[in-house]
């Protein structure tokens, strides 16, 4: 039986988190943290117009499995969220160090990654950046080798990732309307009419619940989201030569942002990588299908720590 698509929380309270400010390289971020029990956070990173709360349905989920989601470290990353304007010289390595600046802050010298989207790219560079400090790596729908294509080459990526090429015009014509193209989300959201504008981003648009919907609207910034393509076109992803940690990919079916030329991208450079296709999941499978992400989760993050007690002659 399906799992029925959950409401995103917005008060942190109500799923055992804190709201923190903390100051970083690349200016204030605010994170969401709480549920501490280990020495290792579970780091979740969210993707471009998203913020913390698109994972909470993921946790709500996991809470109700029996077995919680614990560490958790659930920032809202710089551009988005209460985290402040993304700068336009802000890299992706900025951006992964910053997110290493708030884990350490909150006590945390190691950590599994978790990041849909541009969360994953983000994760992906953090991996390479730290890889004493990073245990494990799941990426859902991860920004990956076709996107930076397409930022380089959008015509030529039409075919390639038609969704995408969509998109990144849809943002440099709200970003070049300043005031004009801010007032269209708004009115896409009074004609109901929002719903339908982000379909293709889900296997099942018209089941998801509103609170989903409502959010992406509210975090569609076209400043922060050109800033950041601008950031994917100019990274070197030989860089992910060295990450050691396991990584493993999880993409819905459906996805219209990424797909099967990623993955060899990724399986080329990344010596511990594995792919997992997710059916009745489009772009934002850890709403669609929490309980496959989650077990993903689990068996990513519980094998690295059964390998390290192996190697150490303890029984996993």
């Amino acid at each position: 039986m399906r799992t029925r698509f959950l409401a995103l929380v917005t008060r942190e309270g109500d799923v055992g988190l804190r709201r923190q400010a903390v100051g970083t390289s690349v200016g204030r971020v605010v994170v969401r943290a709480g549920r501490r029990r280990t020495a290792t956070a579970t780091i979740l990173l969210h993707g471009a117009a998203g913020s913390w709360t698109t994972w909470t349905p993921l946790i709500v989920a996991s809470d109700r499995s029996g077995r919680p989601l614990q560490d958790l470290v659930v920032p809202d990353l710089r551009g988005w969220g209460e985290s402040g304007a993304l700068d336009e010289d802000t890299d992706v390595a900025k951006m992964a160090a910053s997110v290493a600046e708030v884990a350490r802050s909150l006590g945390y010298s190691r950590w599994n990654v978790v990041g849909h989207s541009l969360g994953g790219f983000v994760a992906l560079e953090l991996a390479a950046r730290e890889p004493a400090a990073t245990r494990g790596v799941v990426l859902v729908s991860s920004t990956g080798a076709g996107v930076m294509d397409a930022v380089r080459h959008p015509w030529r990526a039409v075919g390639l990732l038609p969704g995408f090429v969509g998109m990144l015009v849809a943002m440099r014509l709200l970003d070049a309307t300043g005031a004009l193209g801010r007032t269209l989300v708004p009115a896409l959201r009074r004609l109901r009419l929002l719903r339908l504008a982000a379909a293709p981003l889900f296997a099942h648009p018209f089941a998801i619940d509103r609170s989903v919907v409502d959010a992406l609207g509210d975090e569609i910034r076209p400043g922060s989201f050109l800033a950041a393509t601008r950031a994917a076109a100019a990274y070197d992803e030989t860089r992910w030569r060295a990450i050691s940690a396991p990584v493993l990919s999880l993409r819905g079916r459906t996805d219209v942002f990424a797909g099967h030329h990623d993955e060899k991208i990724f399986a080329a450079l990344i010596p511990g990588f594995s792919a997992h296709l997710i059916a009745g999941a489009g772009h934002f499978a850890h709403i669609e299908r929490p309980d496959i992400v989650l077990e993903a989760i689990r068996s990513t993050f519980d094998a690295r720590i059964g390998t390290r007690r192996a190697r150490a002659g303890v029984a996993a």
